[in-house]
């Protein structure tokens, strides 16, 4: 288990255009609704922005000064800042800090912060490491560590994002499917998913648009997977490293099931440092949660819901 001094950070990990890519005919696919599900008085329901990447941004405040936009990134273990923003609050600097990106891992300089907050949620007096602005392409990242205890509940409809505690946020109420996982150095697994037959465990990362396989996975797949061709990659340490991409038929989870699933795969560090290098393991990026009305990450009850668009 990753300490302190070891931290994942996946947010921003791809180049790849995704226009060129082979076009997924999924079996369930979002629809437009004209009904207005009114949040529960007591959540915090945020406005989220849609950058550049495809990810869903949120307003943060550091040191009372803000708000920035940052990354909500349920797979990577702790919060970032970029560098930029450190110079412009002009930050108390801290030791070097180890980080595992998704090509490598890299020492990195950190910074001292008395508080980071987003809407009623704070964390105060950490350690944060810094990260290049042009590598981030955001002022920040928001890791488990701040999201421990609290559901992030996802509004692909409406573009919103709501923190906070389960029951505020409306309990199991809307939610078709419900997936138990098991928790590991702040990190959310589903054990239970299958690709093409083939057991996977799951991580959702919603710092990612793509979708990122090891190559136990890739190899599990072999034939049964399209056919792979080689991308490079780049992570948020700003290193890039060559990995192939490809599709396979179904992705099976519980009682959902998601045509075509698009992947890259490499021989990312961040599976190792979960324990999941020698098993078929996917870090399930964005592409595919879209697939859905909304989704819910509960670390507090080690569950993830799943709200099936209204055709189905």
């Amino acid at each position: 288990m990753p300490g302190l001094a070891t931290l994942l950070a996946l947010a921003a990990t791809s180049v790849i255009d995704l226009t060129a890519l082979p076009t997924r005919i999924p079996r369930m696919s979002t629809v437009e609704t004209t009904s207005e599900e009114i949040a529960p008085p007591d959540s915090e329901a945020i406005d989220a922005r849609v950058d550049r990447h495809a990810r869903l941004t949120v307003p943060v405040h550091v040191d009372g000064t803000g708000p920035f936009q940052f990354i909500i990134d349920t797979g990577a273990q702790r919060t970032v800042l970029s560098d930029s923003l450190a110079q412009q609050l002009d930050l108390e600097a801290g030791p070097d800090m180890q980080i595992v990106g998704i090509v490598q891992a890299a020492s990195v300089p950190s910074a001292h912060v008395g508080t980071i907050d987003l809407g009623r949620l704070r964390l105060s007096r950490v350690q944060v490491p810094l990260l290049k602005r042009d590598d981030i392409d955001a002022d920040g990242i928001l890791g488990t560590d701040t999201l421990q205890d609290q559901r992030v509940l996802i509004d692909f409809e409406r573009s919103r994002i709501e923190v906070g505690d389960a029951d505020e946020l409306g309990g199991n109420r809307g939610y078709e499917i419900v997936v138990r996982a098991r928790r590991k150095s702040g990190q959310l697994i589903v054990t239970n998913a299958r690709i093409d037959g083939i057991k996977v465990a799951l991580v959702f990362d919603t710092g990612a648009e793509l979708s990122v396989g090891n190559r136990a996975l890739q190899a599990a797949l072999g034939k049964r997977g399209s056919q792979f061709r080689a991308v490079q990659v780049s992570s948020v340490t700003g290193h890039s490293a060559i990995a192939q991409v490809g599709t396979a038929s179904k992705l099976d989870l519980n009682d959902i099931a998601i045509s075509n699933p698009f992947m890259a795969f490499t021989d990312s560090p961040v599976f190792a440092e979960l324990g999941l290098q020698n098993r078929p393991a996917l870090f399930l990026g964005m592409r595919e949660m879209r697939m859905f009305r909304r989704v819910a990450i509960d670390f507090g009850s080690r569950r993830v819901l799943f709200d099936l668009p209204k055709n189905l």
